[in-house]
């Protein structure tokens, strides 16, 4: 979030005399006598002309303030799934300042009728790490999407992005929770309301309906509920709010078949949209052993500051493994877990100052001594380090090759040179002589160091100097043949100042090199010395005989990375219709299906997956 960093309080479990779930921070419960179930349905559906006003449309979004135990979610997702007549998509955005670890959430929900077990259950199976920020889940198969903004209230409404339909006003009482149910809060969910929009809430406060009618909402007192005698609702004035364009299949050309348009291809092809990809090595024709060979890490940053690298990081971990787990076989990532070894007794140090400054909870990261990260790893190391257990291995061959398979997806073996815009909208792809090649609705330029030069075919960057700056970088890692009967193998992923990798396939994986300015990105015998370099600076001698054992095949590529290390995610100011993702430096596993989640919320109003401050970073600039 903005300003200092803020440590996310989780709650804790508490019950009334009656068993009903209370919070000691606010000395109030977490829903009325009547129950939550009926609560939810008779406030905040009907509140809100639910089911009637989803039906017939493609998505309908809520918003909801405080979402405490979930009931509301699970209420509103079953009477969703209960109508035939229901929207295509359903998406509910909820804020919650003290979310409740998983346990106390399965312990909650087993008081919910039978016939709500199986979506608690679904729910209780992607629930989040409790980290800050911004959480998305995805549930009956993409079709229903949470997404969860923890932290304060006051500091999340101003970073949320979406087009929201319905309200559901809920929180401890104002007497309690005052910056719940303030102006400032309100303002907010009035910038996210969509025309139209509607609210209710248990809360008829007076001073509760005058900031709500100041904010720009018409509001009135009807009948409450189970000794409640009258409860709020509202609908925004008629002359506010955001007015979408209406949703339409898109024809989406993605410049650029690595990882950045892989993950591009995937996110927009699920929504429906009609995907072309275009690349002069765009093929799946490859022999799928080559396309085996090899693995990479998908580990987060962490900073004791919890810098804007390191939040982007937590996300797209939780977006990679959303999107690619259910994969198959070789293209599934693996999530062996990362340590994060020390390099120094400095470096120690500062590691657990920051987890100590942090506090994320044990379940995302924990500080490991030496002979505890030895056992996990199962290699001899001088130092402890941080152990990240939903880290991932990944086979970025085979995973490109899945995502380039999805349905939807078109592939074409042809360089794009320049692009002209039509007059009418849209854009034509033309290769090196001017030659039309095909034409899209939207372009999504996804092809590295190569990025810069095709958006200046028509546009100048001169405005932008970090793109106008992306530096390509030379790279390898080193792939060495090992034994099934090696007995020291690492079973995580190890890193430092370098990398080794568990063993795939016969093949174990160290790395990497950074060459910038080089011509030619080969794999050569120096860059295999300086990987063991590396290694060798932290990892004891002998913990793994195998590395550096004969000469070692390789692999070499190219990065983009820029001066800040952070990706460009973005539409092109002054382009209509053209985007950028490019420049994910050594982070490709780590922004390539945020990226594409990103980039295809945007295209069809959806709640987006990042906060707002964190989109204005890794803008066009």
């Amino acid at each position: 979030m903005s300003g200092p960093y803020e440590r996310l309080i989780p709650a804790r479990w508490s019950e009334d005399a009656r068993g009903v779930p209370r919070s000691e921070r606010y000395g109030d419960v977490y829903y009325g006598q009547a129950g939550a179930v009926a609560q939810a349905r008779h406030i905040f559906l009907r509140g809100n002309g639910l089911p009637q006003r989803w039906q017939g449309r493609e998505a309908f979004t809520i918003c909801e303030t405080g979402f405490g135990l979930g009931q509301n979610f699970l209420t509103a997702w079953q009477a969703w799934r209960d109508d035939p007549q229901r929207s295509a998509r359903l998406h509910y955005v909820a804020f919650e300042a003290h979310p409740f670890p998983v346990p106390d959430l399965i312990r909650a929900w087993g008081r919910l009728p039978d016939d709500m077990q199986s979506l608690a259950d679904d729910l209780a199976a992607c629930w989040p790490a409790l980290t800050p920020g911004v959480h998305r889940l995805d549930l009956a198969g993409g079709r229903v999407s949470l997404t969860l903004l923890f932290g304060d209230i006051m500091r999340t409404a101003r970073q949320a992005e979406a087009v929201v339909d319905a309200f559901f006003l809920d929180g401890f009482a104002p007497r309690t929770n005052p910056e719940m149910w303030s102006p400032t809060v309100f303002g907010q969910l009035r910038r996210l309301a969509r025309v139209g929009a509607t609210a209710a809430s248990w809360c008829s406060a007076g001073q509760m309906r005058r900031d709500l009618r100041d904010a720009g909402f018409l509001v009135r007192k009807i009948p409450g509920l189970a000794g409640k005698h009258e409860m709020t609702v509202a609908v925004l004035r008629p002359n506010l709010g955001v007015r979408p364009s209406p949703p339409r299949r898109l024809a989406v050309a993605i410049i650029g078949a690595g990882l950045a348009g892989a993950g591009m291809a995937q996110a927009l092809a699920l929504r429906g949209h009609e995907v072309q990809v275009w690349d002069p090595s765009c093929t799946l024709d490859a022999d799928p052993a080559n396309r085996r060979l090899g693995a990479a890490a998908l580990v987060p940053a962490l900073s004791p500051d919890d810098d804007t690298r390191s939040r982007l990081s937590r996300v797209g971990l939780e977006r990679a493994w959303a999107r690619w787990h259910g994969l198959d076989e070789d293209a599934r990532p693996d999530p062996c877990g990362a340590l994060v070894c020390a390099q120094t007794d400095d470096h120690a140090r500062m590691q657990q100052h920051a987890l100590a400054r942090l506090q994320f909870p044990e379940d995302w990261v924990r500080w490991l001594t030496a002979p505890e990260a030895g056992g996990h790893a199962g290699v001899d190391l001088q130092r402890g380090g941080l152990w990240f257990p939903d880290a991932l291995r990944i086979c970025p061959g085979a995973l490109i090759a899945a995502l380039m398979a999805q349905p939807g997806v078109t592939r074409h073996a042809v360089h794009v040179g320049s692009l002209r815009p039509e007059s009418d909208g849209g854009w034509v792809l033309l290769a090196d002589d001017g030659a039309a090649l095909g034409r899209a609705d939207q372009v999504v330029l996804a092809n590295a160091r190569h990025a810069a030069p095709l958006l200046a075919t028509c546009v100048s960057l001169s405005g932008w100097p970090v793109l106008e700056g992306v530096m390509p970088l030379a790279g390898q890692v080193s792939l060495y043949p090992v034994a099934p009967s090696e007995s020291r193998t690492p079973s995580c992923i190890v890193s430092g100042n370098g990398y080794c990798l568990p063993p795939r396939h016969g093949w174990a994986v160290a790395g990497s090199t950074y060459r910038p300015g080089g011509v030619d990105s080969v794999a050569d015998l120096d860059g295999h010395r300086e990987i063991l370099a590396r290694i060798g600076a932290w990892l004891p001698d002998g913990a793994l005989p195998w590395l550096g054992r004969g000469a070692p095949q390789g692999w070499a590529g190219w990065r983009a990375a820029t001066r800040d290390h952070l990706p460009i995610i973005d539409a092109v100011p002054g382009l209509p219709g053209v985007w950028l993702a490019c420049a994910y430096g050594s982070r490709g596993l780590s922004w390539s299906a945020l990226a594409g989640d990103l980039i295809a919320s945007r295209l069809d109003q959806e709640p987006r997956p990042i906060e707002r401050e964190l989109q204005h970073r890794i803008r066009v600039r």
